[in-house]
Order: C-alpha cells, then sequence, then structure tokens
C-alpha cells in the first residue's frame, strides 16, 4: 500500500517535469522493475546504455543462473493491441548488442543470456505480464 502511494506521488512529480510519454513509460520501469523482483529476479542495472549510446535496456537481472536483459513496454491502455507488438527489429538488434556486450563484461557464455518483455498496462489496477524469452538473442560464433 506504502509502495503503491510512493509510486503515485513519483508518478505525478514526473509528469510535471516530463513529457507524458516519458512519465508513463518510467511509471511502467518502476512497476515492472518490482513485479520482477517479487518473482525472484535479481536486479542488476535499470536504464542501462552501451557506452557509444546507441541502446538502451530497461532492465538488466538475474534469474537463477541466466542473465535477462527486461524490454519493458508500457501503455495507457491496450486500445491499439498488447504494448509488446512495438518491438520492432530496430530494438531486437540493440537488445542483442546489449546481451553481448553485458555477457562479455560478465564473463558469461551468451548461451545463458536470455531477453524477456514485461507488459504493463496502466489500468487503475495495473496489468502486469512477463514473456521469458520473447526476443530470441542470435549466438555469435
Amino acid at each position: 500500500m506504502i509502495l503503491t502511494l510512493l509510486d503515485h506521488l513519483r508518478d505525478k512529480q514526473r509528469r510535471k517535469l516530463w513529457v507524458p510519454d516519458q512519465a508513463t513509460g518510467r511509471r511502467g520501469e518502476d512497476l515492472a522493475h518490482r513485479y520482477l523482483r517479487r518473482l525472484g529476479y535479481v536486479v542488476v542495472a535499470r536504464n542501462y546504455r552501451l557506452p557509444a549510446g546507441d541502446a538502451e535496456a530497461d532492465i538488466i537481472a538475474w534469474d537463477g543462473q541466466a542473465l535477462v536483459i527486461v524490454e519493458v513496454k508500457t501503455r495507457n491502455s491496450d486500445a491499439f493491441g498488447p504494448p509488446d507488438r512495438a518491438i520492432g527489429e530496430e530494438k531486437r538488434r540493440a537488445l542483442q548488442r546489449i546481451a553481448r556486450e553485458y555477457s562479455r563484461k560478465s564473463t558469461l557464455p551468451e548461451e545463458q543470456v536470455r531477453c524477456d518483455v514485461v507488459t504493463v498496462i496502466l489500468t487503475p489496477k495495473p496489468r502486469i505480464e512477463l514473456f521469458r524469452n520473447a526476443v530470441r538473442l542470435t549466438v555469435t560464433a
């Protein structure tokens, strides 16, 4: 209950300072972060950017022995279809680059890296859904 109140206050403040889409996206990321932690994920990074700045992952976490790159898609409603449909080919390539780079940094074989998608629909009681291994990562030789 307290966390819900704090989320609401934080969201209200962001909406004063940020453009609406950014505030909506960040609220979804906050909700996804808490949801993943309840599922046992250990979050190690949020809004991780490659050094070149050309790709960003919303959340990076451990799920057991797997390193998980998480893309969060948030919408105010599902009137235009499920949020996960908004992941295009360019974003898929960016997630693959992040997976390769982060696995190299952590000296983890790429086979132990996966990409999950969390969708958030901001209804009065937000609907959150996890799609494990939603984006197939190609392993380099």
